[in-house]
């Protein structure tokens, strides 16, 4: 049985068939990309007297928009380090028409993020129905206590005004159903208005 040459060592290609390689080119191309990579200026970015140019979407931190959450619990549950604490209540609120049924609703009393068991994953954003929760790029707030990692609703809600405004829409896009939807509703309610007016007009110029 013939043993193949120590000059010579067989590999296969992507396809499956067998090719040689020339002992040392794995040096050699090691050594190539050292040489390119010492030609090239280095920069160092003075941090943190220069702060870095981060991306709009970065995953620094989290804030909460406490107006748009319903309790509805679904990031909590959904987390898979189970670092979102929520608390909360239920109000009944009056009927909104004479006769009507009252109604409960959920009042949020405790919204809190662990940071230090958080992984960034992003599920809590994603899965949240209301768009209560934001990326924020800010990324220093770094503790000496692990405790102090644990943010509160107050606190959420300061990093909200450090979220950046969303990317502008494509101008050959559709207009969004919300936006098309609330346009509508309030022509609707002008017209009733002008027409309420109109009728109120009426007949205080008859009576003069």
């Amino acid at each position: 049985m013939s043993r193949p040459s120590p000059d010579h060592h067989a590999s296969t290609t992507p396809s499956g068939r067998s090719r040689l390689s020339i002992p040392g080119s794995g040096l050699a191309k090691g050594l190539a990309v050292t040489l390119r990579t010492m030609t090239r200026k280095s920069v160092t970015e003075q941090y943190p007297e220069a702060q870095p140019a981060l991306p709009p979407r970065s995953r620094g931190v989290i804030g909460l928009f406490e107006e748009n959450c319903t309790v509805c619990m679904l990031c909590a549950r959904e987390c898979p380090d189970w670092c979102i604490y929520i608390d909360s209540h239920k109000e009944t609120v009056p009927p909104a028409a004479p006769g009507g049924r009252e109604r409960s609703r959920n009042v949020l009393d405790r919204f809190a993020i662990d940071f230090s068991l958080c992984m960034y994953c992003g599920i809590c954003i994603e899965v949240c129905p209301f768009d209560a929760l934001f990326w924020s790029p800010e990324f220093e707030y770094a503790e000496t206590d692990i405790r102090d990692l644990t943010h509160e609703r107050d606190k959420l809600r300061e990093w909200m005004w450090t979220v950046p405004a969303p990317p502008a829409l494509d101008p050959g896009a559709e207009e969004p159903k919300e936006i098309a939807a609330a346009l509508k509703a309030a022509e609707k309610l002008a017209a009733a208005q002008a027409a309420e007016s109109a009728e109120s007009a009426g007949p205080q110029e008859g009576a003069s």
